[in-house]
């Protein structure tokens, strides 16, 4: 990257290669200099800090997530919107590791752009939910299950918390599965 194409979408898609290549925890300002080809006061420019740049990433991030949700989504519903949203999510965060792991950040207060773009994948999921029947609180309850269930076996795979020999493809198929089960149940219960 020339000194000349620098600017704040280069250095935070710069930041982010660095997340996926190194993890999150190991993006720093110093590296992102380095890659961009420029000395470090240069990048203050186009980023406030550290923590300005791990707010573009994560923002960087949930738009692309966003996105892939929305056209997993697209033309399905219920159990087969559900698989192909876990499938979308799974992938993504197999494929972008460092990304991924700066979509888990809760948006500062103030940051109207990272709480929109957050905002985008919770009205994915609410979409999918909503597919069973789920409305008001019970789309938040369903959301946080779904979020925490999903993202408790990608954070397991990626460490490389399987040990056993049987298919991890089909635990995480019986995993989406269950979910199917307990949301149509959830569903009927507050009909009750």
């Amino acid at each position: 990257m020339s000194r000349a194409g620098l600017s704040r979408a280069a250095v935070v898609e710069a930041g982010a290669r660095i997340a996926d290549a190194d993890g999150l925890a190991r993006l720093t300002l110093a590296a992102v200099a380095q890659d961009a080809g420029v000395r470090l006061p240069s990048l203050y420019k186009h980023v406030g800090g550290l923590d300005d740049l791990h707010a573009g990433v994560a923002v960087l991030a949930l738009r692309e997530l966003a996105d892939r949700l929305t056209r997993a989504g697209l033309g399905r519903s219920g159990q087969g919107a559900l698989r192909a949203l876990a499938q979308a999510y799974r992938e993504y965060a197999r494929e972008y590791p460092g990304r991924y792991a700066a979509t888990l950040r809760a948006p500062a207060p103030g940051d109207a752009e990272h709480a929109r773009v957050a905002d985008e994948v919770v009205r994915v999921v609410f979409a999918v939910l909503g597919g069973y029947g789920l409305a008001g609180d019970d789309l938040v309850h369903g959301t946080r299950i779904l979020r925490s269930s999903l993202h408790g076996f990608v954070a397991l795979e990626a460490v490389g918390g399987f040990g056993l020999p049987e298919s991890v493809d089909e635990t995480y198929r019986r995993l989406v599965d269950g979910l199917d089960t307990a949301l149509r149940a959830q569903a009927v219960d507050s009909t009750r």
